[in-house]
């Protein structure tokens, strides 16, 4: 296959403005082209008298032209009507160039492709597809395939490009015979052609239908292929070099008796699978997965003393500053009095304090580093980092999460990811394939129930009367909005203009606020003092969504929730309940509701188990959204549907070792034919 693999990586040729327009279309090499399927089909096969056309679908009828004409009234328009011998039927078109006109001038005789409505004058197309009548036209003898394009780049063009490579291109099978079989699955080249050139036996409605043959099996070929993809990085990640992490334990000892809490069963699980792998001489790469408020961090810092203890560094990076500095208070609060430096890096340090941290990681005697994405910049030097840790890592780039695992130098820093985000079981078979995954499946006791109650925001007034009753108790409360400044095409209400009304509302209250846009030495302050219960009503925007730890507060009240997503909503909510006390989140909609946010609103409302409301935001966003795509730097899927087609993931899952272990050569190809050009996905 060889030949014609270079065949089909060879870059497109086109003229600068085409080439331009395809790549924006993801074909950048010629096999693109082939794997650049239909959105749906015109049927061009089947001429309809006019009397026989039915509604509701696409239909081709042919006509003479009767009349046609230009009229302004409502609005500038072409009307044109058109007889066959069964009847007539009204051609309207309110957008039209004068070379329409032209071709649908009286007594030319032409086919239109449309969907047939009954109009005020009577049956009528609006914006049919035309073609001009020349003697003796035969129909198409396939069904005309509609392809997804771009401006400037039209279907005809597209059609011509993809038909000549399928004649060049190399469809040869790159699954392994037997298995093929096994699974019931058609020969990729007659999957390929059905689908571009499909023959008139198939409706355009059969041609859509996923459960079709020819589908299906583009859709293994494209599971397997990013299986083969997450296969082979994980082999690669565990020929990488690292240094072995394992402590006397002194430190982790010392911790645990200063902590008020003992680890929980499901906390001191994932810690011994982390220890396994930081005992080992290739890099970790393990996802740390736990649903709000499950304590990740004090698991995190087990893992990072076991490097100190080693005599190494660790780094921990989160994405936002309020988020990384929540982590350094919590960290440096456990660790400094166990002579542990930690230091604080972040964009918005005072150069001579950057300057200082910077010197105090490079000489090692910082042994825990936390902060923002500056951790990874060029002119920080490690003296020797073993472990780093990534918080909330789905909101990261590849390229960030690369840069910090690579500043251990010749041997890879060993990695923990964090995410709060809990990764349904088929995104985790898919998209983290190539990772081991933790999860913390219980919460430390002493957690309580969340009461969530949905409330139109037009019932305001009680909500401030039930702030007032909760911290008359002696509770604290959180109220969230979602932006800082006012907005006149979302019309929301400002997180300034909430600080203000609330302080009025409430006079007996001290009223904080805390948002993105204040220095971030403000913003510990406005935290601080909350935690420290000076502030019983604490005004914020979403930064308080991930970290914020204040045990006292029991109710969260989130403005405009219809406008936030599943994830978000789940975060915000989890600040909450983190104490004994009874802890509600009141969450507040505006009317009309869209139908998703109806569906968010439901989600949210009826349930609280994380890894339940990320399934249902799956299905609600898809995997593209709900993984941050552009973040993600994991090959989408374009043509499989995760929880459709479970079944085919796990066969592709399945398949994909013994592909790389008893057909190597054809496990090569079908990457080639998949992935070719995208392998720095697989870095990550």
């Amino acid at each position: 296959m060889d030949v014609f693999a270079d065949i089909a990586n060879q870059p497109v040729v086109a003229a600068p403005a085409t080439a331009k327009r395809l790549e924006k279309l993801g074909i950048r090499r010629r096999f693109d082209f082939v794997l650049h399927l239909p959105l749906r089909y015109e049927d061009e096969t089947h001429l309809y008298t006019i009397a026989d056309a039915p509604y509701g679908q696409a239909v081709l009828v042919e006509g003479e032209v009767i009349a046609s004409e230009v009229q302004f009234k409502p609005r500038r328009q072409l009307l044109v009507q058109i007889e066959d011998r069964t009847g007539t039927l009204n051609l309207r078109f309110i957008h039209f160039y004068p070379s329409q006109q032209k071709q649908l001038a009286k007594g030319r005789r032409v086919r239109a492709l449309g969907e047939i409505k009954r109009g005020y004058h009577g049956d009528e197309i609006i914006h049919p597809k035309i073609r001009e009548v020349i003697e003796g036209d035969a129909l198409a003898d396939h069904l005309t395939p509609i392809y997804p394009t771009v401006n400037g780049l039209t279907q005809p063009v597209l059609r011509r490009l993809i038909a000549a490579e399928l004649k060049v291109q190399d469809l040869a099978d790159t699954l392994p015979v037997e298995e093929r079989r096994r699974l019931d699955l058609v020969d990729f080249a007659d999957a390929v052609r059905l689908l571009h050139s499909p023959t008139p036996e198939y409706s355009a409605k059969d041609l859509t239908n996923p459960a079709l043959p020819a589908w299906q099996r583009l859709k293994f070929d494209e599971l397997l292929a990013q299986q083969l993809s997450m296969r082979l990085a994980y082999r690669a990640r565990r020929k990488g070099r690292a240094l072995p992490l394992v402590g006397s334990g002194a430190l982790r000892r010392r911790l645990a008796e200063a902590l008020p809490f003992a680890l929980t069963g499901a906390q001191s699980r994932v810690l011994a699978e982390i220890d396994a792998d930081l005992a080992r001489t290739h890099p970790m790469h393990r996802l740390l997965q736990g649903d709000v408020g499950s304590g990740k961090t004090i698991v995190a810092a087990m893992a990072a003393l076991s490097a100190i203890e080693a005599g190494h560094q660790v780094a921990l990076m989160a994405p936002t500053e309020i988020l990384a500095e929540q982590h350094y208070l919590k960290l440096s609060g456990w660790l400094s009095p166990l002579g542990v430096e930690v230091v604080w890096l972040s964009g918005s340090l005072k150069k001579k304090q950057k300057t200082e941290a910077m010197a105090r990681i490079a000489d090692g005697s910082a042994r825990l580093a936390v902060g923002t994405h500056a951790l990874f910049q060029d002119d920080v030097a490690f003296a020797s980092l073993g472990l780093a840790i990534v918080d909330e890592q789905h909101r990261f780039g590849v390229g960030q999460r690369l840069a910090l695992k690579d500043k251990g130098g010749e041997a890879q820093a060993h990695q923990l990811m964090m995410s709060a985000t809990p990764i349904p079981r088929t995104l985790a078979m898919s998209f983290y394939a190539d990772l081991d995954v933790s999860v913390i499946d219980e919460l430390p006791p002493g957690r309580t129930p969340i009461v969530t109650k949905l409330i139109n925001a037009n019932r305001r007034d009680e909500v401030v009367e039930f702030v007032r009753r909760t911290v008359a108790e002696g509770r604290q409360v959180y109220w969230v909005c979602p932006l800082i400044e006012e907005s006149e095409a979302l019309e929301l209400q400002t997180a300034v203009d909430t600080h203000a009304q609330l302080a009025e509302d409430l006079p007996e209250l001290k009223v904080g606020l805390v948002h993105g846009r204040l220095k971030p030495a403000e913003k510990a302050e406005v935290m601080a003092a909350f935690a420290r219960n000076e502030l019983q009503l604490l005004v914020a925007t979403t930064v308080i969504e991930v970290g914020v730890d204040v045990p006292n507060a029991s109710l969260m009240v989130i403005e405009h929730a219809e406008r936030m997503g599943l994830a978000q909503l789940h975060q915000l909510r989890g600040r909450v309940g983190r104490g004994a006390a009874r802890s509600s989140c009141v969450l507040l909609f505006e009317t009309p509701l869209s139908e998703i946010a109806k569906a968010r609103l439901k989600v949210i409302y009826e349930n609280t188990d994380g890894f339940e409301i990320a399934r249902q935001d799956l299905l609600i966003r898809g995997p593209g959204e709900f993984l941050g795509a552009r973040q993600s730097g994991v090959p989408m899927l374009r043509f499989a549907n995760l929880e459709e087609d479970l079944a085919l993931l796990e066969e592709a899952r399945a398949l994909a070792p013994q592909m790389l272990k008893e057909h190597p050569g054809l496990a090569e190809a079908h990457l080639t034919r998949w992935l070719a050009g995208r392998e720095h996905f697989l870095e990550a």
